[in-house]
């Protein structure tokens, strides 16, 4: 797996023309973190840093192949003094695997509250590594190997009848830059992990086509992806070939910096279908 930040590292053509690498992977399709991440980078890049992104909003529309390059193209879309609008249309071969739409906003003053964060123990209290089905999580550890994740128990008393949870602890190894930019695109990388396969825990051994159809993520305070964050897991409904899945990502202090909500693909596999 190459370096996020390499990942991340955008190359610009023109003023509103991106490109990013192909990188190294065990899937046969584009990791959908990466595409976003690379997305919100190239959408970064055309905003002034006084306006940080605040949301976004990402289909995706066709499958990625990982080993050709993708071109990301801007559209500036609306530049206020308080917000600002990009549209990011992530192309391969002449076709679009993927599009976007992000806010940002220079902040404001205002009331505040938040969700408690869910009781739970710290990531030096509890086992490395994160495990599926008893044993080691092989895939998370090869395909991800920069990042360190350990699995949490879900509280006692908080399982509820038809919706699958799952919990864990993430952050990146190494340092990151201080630019916020950075963090906002690796979180934007981190959000796509697990969290399609959570609707899975309720439905073991059952042979299905996984894929990302949407993502939209809301970025609530600041943080750093290199520190330690609890991504809290959980799909609601399933139902017509598809999964609703959320998340809540807060910090150690418990804050809860993003949230995230995904629609994906979760239809029973059609004979003679060999993919993921």
């Amino acid at each position: 797996m190459t370096d996020l930040q390499d990942v991340l590292a955008i190359e610009q053509l023109d003023a509103n023309v991106f490109v990013g690498q192909p990188v190294p992977t065990q899937l046969r399709r584009t990791f959908g973190g990466q595409v976003a991440g690379q997305a919100m980078m190239a959408a970064v890049r055309t905003v002034d840093a006084a306006q940080p992104v605040h949301s976004l909003h990402g289909y995706f529309l066709r499958p990625g192949r990982p080993d050709r390059p993708t071109v990301f193209l801007v559209d500036r879309v609306r530049d206020g003094r308080s917000f600002a609008t990009r549209r990011v249309s992530a192309v391969q071969s002449g076709e679009t695997i993927f599009s976007m739409s992000a806010s940002f906003h220079s902040g404001d003053d205002g009331p505040e509250h938040q969700e408690i964060a869910p009781p739970v123990p710290r990531p030096w209290e509890l086992a490395p590594g994160i495990s599926a089905d008893g044993g080691p999580d092989d895939f998370f550890a090869n395909e991800w190997p920069q990042w360190e994740a350990v699995e949490v128990p879900v509280p006692e008393g908080t399982s509820v009848a038809g919706r699958a949870r799952q919990l864990l602890w993430v952050r990146y190894r190494h340092r990151l830059p201080d630019d916020p930019a950075v963090h906002v695109g690796a979180l934007t990388y981190l959000s796509d992990m697990r969290l399609l396969g959570t609707a899975a825990l309720l439905h073991p051994g059952e042979p299905v086509q996984w894929a990302s159809l949407d993502h939209a993520l809301w970025f609530l305070r600041p943080f750093r992806a290199d520190e330690w964050l609890l991504y809290d897991q959980a799909s609601p409904s399933a139902s017509n070939g598809r999964t609703f899945n959320e998340g809540r990502i807060t910090d150690l202090q418990g804050r809860l910096v993003a949230t995230v909500v995904q629609e994906g693909l979760m239809r029973s596999r059609r004979e003679g279908h060999a993919g993921p």
